[in-house]
């Protein structure tokens, strides 16, 4: 089968197309034929070598296809079944293992290019806004970079249980775009000065919680932008990686907290799995989350689809199709 691998760390020419066996599911695990696979800022960051990984290395966790084989004492799914996973076996291959208990059903209706195009960030926005903080009806909420792929999806979240969404993007085009997905206030972070913005429109209070997958060029403005006992959510290094501070600084602030969550800690069980995805699913399919695939790439092209999302010219979620 196909696939791509990268040897060494580095931009995004390290990323090489091969050849290589299929491989055959072991005890719990499935072998999941990929319809499409799900691109996120995760991959760069290991291509890169901020986040380390053993070499040679194929990228990516989230796909979904179909159920080709299964392995020893599998029960949760059969030959044929439509999955998804975010914790597929190197991705960014035709195919994938996967252990039975960390993939899940997909439900009629649900699409399998979106249920790649969701799942992972869907999940994290279930988890971020549901259990990391669990935002009420009425509060008001920062969200960086929200026509990414997780931005869209957690803007129209916040929006479907009635916060208010204060959403920074870097052109007027996307600022168009946050405003069609809901956002009640759009900050252009290139040319505004991000938390006196927030100040002003929060009357000086500032959020309770704020969603910072960017990193390092939106670090400070962000931790200017929270309110007494703020939440600092960082989720991402877009920007690169946050660089450090003294905790004082969050006392200085305002008693304030900072968390470096990631979605793996919130899936633990294949119920919470289940669960999670089960949420989101729902969402997409009443209609109050529309998930939008703004860019597709061919399997031998993922080195183009990072360019792409390293220059952020992606808008919403971006898919390789094997």
């Amino acid at each position: 089968m196909r696939a791509i691998r990268f040897e060494t760390t580095g931009g995004p020419d390290v990323l090489q197309a091969i050849e290589i066996e299929t491989p055959t599911p072991g005890p719990g695990q499935i072998l999941v034929r990929h319809q499409a696979i799900g691109i996120n800022f995760i991959e760069t960051y290991q291509r890169t070598g901020l986040y380390p990984v053993k070499l040679p290395a194929i990228p990516g966790g989230e796909a979904a296809g179909v159920v080709e084989a299964l392995g020893e004492g599998v029960t949760r799914f059969k030959v044929g079944d439509r999955v998804g996973t975010t914790n597929a076996s190197g991705a960014y291959a035709e195919a994938s293992l996967v252990r039975a208990d960390r993939a899940v059903a997909i439900p009629d209706g649900i699409s399998v290019e979106v249920a790649a195009a969701v799942l992972l960030k869907g999940m994290t926005t279930e988890a971020f806004v549901r259990r990391t903080y669990p935002v009420k009806a009425g509060e008001t909420v920062l969200v960086h970079a929200a026509v990414g792929g997780v931005g869209q999806i957690m803007t129209q979240w916040l929006k479907a249980i009635g916060a208010t969404v204060i959403a920074t993007v870097g052109s007027e085009a996307k600022a168009e775009k946050a405003r069609a997905l809901g956002a009640d206030h759009v900050i252009l972070y290139r040319e505004q000065d991000v938390a006196a913005e927030v100040r002003r429109i929060t009357n000086g209070a500032g959020v309770p919680v704020a969603y910072d997958s960017v990193g390092k060029d939106t670090f400070e403005g962000t931790l200017a932008s929270l309110a007494r006992r703020g939440l600092f959510v960082s989720f991402g290094n877009a920007s690169g990686p946050v660089p450090p501070f003294a905790p004082a600084r969050l006392a200085a602030g305002g008693s304030l907290y900072l968390t470096r969550p990631t979605l793996v800690d919130y899936i633990v069980t294949a119920e919470e799995l289940d669960e999670s995805a089960g949420l989101v699913f729902d969402m997409v399919a009443s209609g109050k989350i529309e998930i939008e695939i703004g860019q597709t790439f061919a399997l031998g092209d993922a080195r183009k689809a990072h360019e792409a999302l390293e220059s952020r010219a992606t808008v919403g979620a971006s898919l390789l199709i094997p």
